[in-house]
């Protein structure tokens, strides 16, 4: 098993839950390896935005049967005022960085499994986010196009997707957040059920319903505006 961006946050949770629940092996890996702290891992260095990074990764670990895409950023970043290199930032973190990993190691994932982790901000704009919501809705497109090509090797696909998890990336957010070890349990469940998409809290599960939804409804603030 290997999880990306486990120096932190939910990879490190997905790391320490994947050994609680027995796993042989966990690449543990991060830009810089020597901030994971993880006893019992197998630390690997890994920056998903250099492709040469990811191709001596996947060779250093030809055993792994399921990647679990966690590494991520948030830059804060909007689309029409953002700076362009920050948006491409997120874009080839979370849309290239995930892509370049599944190319990398699908060969070898044949009865594996892929987790994708996503958000409720793929299927919901939020200003101060844009550059964000972009990269993870392509994302989410990504999951599902990668389980339809993955298909015929029986490579489980799963996105998971969540609220805010009380992690660094979300010290800053003062509303209700989720326990780190509460999203990698519904997540590692999903995969032991085969399941496509884990909506792993209420947020995610009100987000996904308000997919049907005319835009007028979501964004309020904005017919409103456009309406006055």
């Amino acid at each position: 098993m290997l999880v990306t961006g486990a120096n932190r946050g939910l990879g490190r949770q997905f790391a320490i839950s994947l050994l609680d629940r027995g796993a042989d092996k966990v690449y543990a890996t991060a830009r810089r390896p020597d901030l994971i702290d993880v006893p019992g891992v197998v630390p690997l260095r890994l920056d998903i935005t250099d492709p040469a990074s990811i191709a001596t990764a996947a060779a250093a670990a030809p055993d792994v049967k399921i990647v679990i895409n966690n590494a991520g950023i948030s830059t804060g970043a909007n689309l029409v005022t953002g700076d362009l290199d920050t948006i491409r930032r997120e874009m080839d973190t979370h849309f290239y960085g995930t892509l370049n990993v599944i190319r990398a190691f699908a060969p070898q994932l044949a009865d594996g499994a892929i987790l994708n982790v996503l958000s409720a901000l793929s299927w919901l704009a939020y200003d101060g986010a844009g550059a964000y919501h972009a990269a993870k809705a392509a994302e989410w497109a990504l999951t599902n196009s990668v389980r339809l090509e993955l298909a015929n090797q029986r490579t489980l696909v799963t996105g998971l997707h969540l609220g805010a998890a009380d992690t660094d990336m979300m010290a800053w957010y003062n509303g209700d957040k989720t326990a780190p070890e509460a999203i990698v349990a519904a997540a590692l469940d999903g995969i032991e059920a085969h399941r496509p998409e884990v909506l792993a809290d209420d947020w995610s599960r009100q987000v996904k319903t308000w997919l049907s939804e005319d835009p007028t409804v979501i964004y309020q603030e904005a017919t409103a505006a456009l309406t006055s």
